[in-house]
């Protein structure tokens, strides 16, 4: 089995709690602050009270659908990374690692080389069309090819900080099996069903030696 370090959708977790209730907690100040505004003047502390309360009530419910879309994605990071968990002893496997002030889901570092992985948990069916993922034939909010490739530069350019230059290899792995070519390269970055992952990795290719995979490893430890 694979070295994991890490805790996979950590980030995502708290991150869709902040962004998905902190409209909520604004909404819960300004009810307090309608209820001391009361005492003063009841008509504006009146009003204040009843806006701060709707806020609340709409925030709530929109803010747990934002959190549930993050957790979703953090479910999809610890379903790839018990698969990734599994690769043999030689590789190690980083979840969550931060690049450049960036969180990349899994950062795989093995003797087939360096691996910078965005992992989605998209429910619909995924295809290619003229270079472009497409969900359900629609393009998505976020194209998840530049995403994958601005985090693989990322990764490479903290890499570098601390004095190694090799290469990052792109990965965008769809946790929920649902990418119908299974497995392809577009625009540089390996597109991967979770499922095709182990057979991916099982190649005899040996582009980081032993001594310069654990120099990389400490590096990426300590850094």
């Amino acid at each position: 089995m694979a070295k994991v370090y890490g805790v996979a959708g950590e980030w995502a977790r708290v991150k869709g709690t902040v962004l998905g209730l902190w409209p909520l907690f604004t909404g819960v100040f300004l009810v307090g602050l309608s209820v001391g505004l009361l005492f003063f003047n009841m008509y504006a502390g009146g009003l204040l009270f009843v806006a701060s309360a709707i806020l609340c009530w709409v925030t709530f419910f929109k803010g747990l659908r934002h959190v549930e879309r993050f957790y979703k994605g953090a479910r999809g990071e610890e379903r790839v990374a018990g698969i990734l968990k599994n690769l043999p002893d030689a590789y190690h496997v980083f979840n969550d690692f931060l690049a450049c002030g960036r969180h990349v889901d899994h950062v795989v570092a093995g003797p087939a080389g360096v691996f910078s992985i965005e992992t989605k948990f998209w429910r619909g069916r995924v295809t290619i069309e003229e270079g472009h993922i497409l969900l359900d034939g629609q393009l998505p909010d976020r194209n998840p090819l530049s995403q994958a490739l601005k985090e693989a530069e990322a990764v490479k350019q903290q890499l570098a900080k601390h004095g190694w230059s090799g290469t990052v290899t792109p990965v965008l792995v769809f946790a929920s099996n649902t990418f119908e070519a299974k497995v392809a390269e577009i625009r540089g970055v390996v597109v991967i069903n979770s499922d095709y992952i182990k057979t991916g990795f099982s190649t005899n290719r040996v582009i980081l030696p032993p001594a310069e995979l654990d120099r990389l490893v400490c590096l990426m430890e300590n850094g």
